[in-house]
Order: C-alpha cells, then structure tokens, then sequence
C-alpha cells in the first residue's frame, strides 16, 4: 500500500529498531510507495513511512531491492562529496560518502546476503541507511 511520506524531523532522527519477519508489510508498503515516487526517488528508509524499523529499499537499475537491517561491513577509503535530496527534506544538501560499500542485510525471504555496490547505488544505500540511524543529511 502507498503511504504518506513523513517530514516530520523529529519521527524521522529517531533510531529504528531491528526489523524482522513480521514486519514484511512495512517492506511490502516500502516498495508500493517507491514505486509511485519513482520519478522523484531511488530509496526510501522505512522511517519516512512512519515505521521505526530498520528496513529500506532502492531501485537498482528500475528494480526494487529490499534489505532488512543493512549494515556496512566494509567500505573504499576514497569518499567524494555529493549533492543530495530525499522526498522527506525540502532541497539538497552537502554530504560525503564511499564510493564503495559491502553491506550484509536480510531479504524478503529473511536469508541473509553480503552484496558489494558502487557508484551511485552505494550512495542510495549510504542514504537510506543513514535515515535509519536517525541521521538526516
């Protein structure tokens, strides 16, 4: 189901809690509301739903990946300064990130996964995760 997006900037620098298996819906609504913003987004953080867990998605190449308590295990030492937006802020704003990260997070199934990402899709991720730590760029 498409949900509203949350601006509010306390909601959304509150730290989410481990997702799990019953909270499938929450990613399920993660990617309907990805989907009908997806002239304007390439990753959301269940925190801009209104849900405190730890679960985002991203478009890779047009296709929805869902990840359940991504972390970062391992990243380049090379960062870059990038120009970024989100439905929840008004604007862009400066931040630095990677330009490479691995990330172990849980499918949709709950099988966990160990992905390498470059490029721009590091970025999204570096993003979305961020949002989960109640970090706001």
């Amino acid at each position: 189901m498409v949900k509203n997006i949350v601006r509010d900037h306390m909601l959304l620098m509150k730290k989410s809690t481990p997702a799990n298996k019953s909270d499938l819906q929450t990613a399920r609504d993660l990617i309907d509301t990805l989907n009908y913003h997806s002239a304007d987004c390439v990753g959301m953080a269940a925190n801009m739903i209104g849900v405190s867990k730890n679960i985002i998605v991203i478009s890779a190449a047009g296709v929805p990946v869902v990840m359940l308590n991504p972390r970062i295990v391992n990243h380049s030492a090379e960062s870059y300064e990038a120009e970024e937006g989100c439905l929840s802020l008004d604007g862009t704003r400066t931040t630095v990130r990677w330009y490479t990260v691995e990330v172990e997070y849980f499918d949709m199934t709950m099988k966990k996964k160990k992905s390498k990402y470059s490029g721009f899709t590091a970025q999204i991720i570096q993003h979305e995760i961020d949002h989960c730590k109640g970090i706001i760029i």
